[in-house]
């Protein structure tokens, strides 16, 4: 993936996550919450990885 698409992906688990957090949150589900927090922390890795990709190409481009 480049990097506009790993920050993508990462902003859509994020989201996705926290959507996921709040229904077990609601229903009292205690597994779904964690799960869904286990999706948001993949978001921001996801994110993460995009935002490093995109500094290692701005290097690489000014060199």
């Amino acid at each position: 993936m480049g990097s506009t698409s790993d920050k993508m992906a990462g902003k859509a688990n994020e989201m996705a996550g926290k959507a996921q957090q709040a229904a077990g949150d609601a229903m009292n589900d205690r597994e779904m919450e964690a799960r869904g927090a286990a999706r948001e922390a993949k978001g921001h890795g996801q994110q993460a990885k995009g935002e490093f990709k995109e500094g290692v190409k701005n290097i690489v481009d000014r060199a």
